[in-house]
């Protein structure tokens, strides 16, 4: 959805499972399918791979679970590809910090870091401003209150679901799972308004 508020307007998205109340066009299926042939119809990439095995919860708690970890497949593919591209994960993931963006920077009430990996542009964080509290809900029996919330889980007091979609700026599904999974469309805008006018400039050194 930020990509489409940046300018975009053919978006497709690609999952191995159907994504409920998905707004653009989805084909299911294995992303280790795709070819650099396949992305030679699209301006730009942006992939987001499954974040289970970068997170901290799969290094501390579910420490000797296996996930796949996609990070390598997806740099491989967007280099063969040669456009611009932006990889994606959690904060303490393996990819580059080219930007750390924080729903802080764009007046979120969540926290949510994100790291992004891009190539074939350049693009520039917000200024990361001081946090002004804490992510509300309990913490070990106790109720902390706060101007943020945890939109991941079910327990901890972790909020309601028009408040998550408040909070992440999302308004077009509510479910749960998707909302937690979700980043919001405020920090792909924002790196969309810098890749939409690097797809341009490329364009019209094309057409000089």
């Amino acid at each position: 959805m930020g990509y489409h508020r940046a300018g975009f307007d053919t978006i497709v998205g690609w999952d191995l499972e159907p994504i409920a109340d998905y707004p653009f066009d989805l084909i299911v299926g294995d992303i280790t399918t795709i070819t650099p042939d396949y992305l030679e119809g699209f301006d730009a990439v942006h992939i987001s791979p499954p974040c289970q095995s970068q997170t901290a919860l799969t290094k501390g708690t579910n420490k000797g679970r296996e996930y796949p970890n996609l990070i390598p497949f997806a740099r491989d593919l967007v280099a063969a590809w040669g456009g611009p591209a932006v990889i994606e994960n959690v904060q303490g993931s393996e990819i580059r910090r080219d930007l750390v963006l924080c729903g802080e920077m764009f007046n979120l009430s969540v926290i949510r870091h994100r790291y992004f990996e891009v190539s074939g542009f350049t693009a520039t964080a917000p200024a990361h401003v001081p946090h002004r509290g804490r992510v509300a809900g309990y913490r070990h029996g106790a109720w902390y209150d706060g101007p943020y919330f945890a939109v991941y889980g079910d327990g901890g007091g972790k909020g309601t679901i028009p408040q998550w979609q408040q909070a992440m700026g999302i308004d077009w599904t509510s479910d749960r799972k998707n909302l937690a999974e979700a980043i919001p469309p405020a920090y792909t805008e924002h790196i969309g308004h810098y890749l939409n006018r690097a797809v341009a400039d490329a364009r019209q050194e094309a057409a000089a």
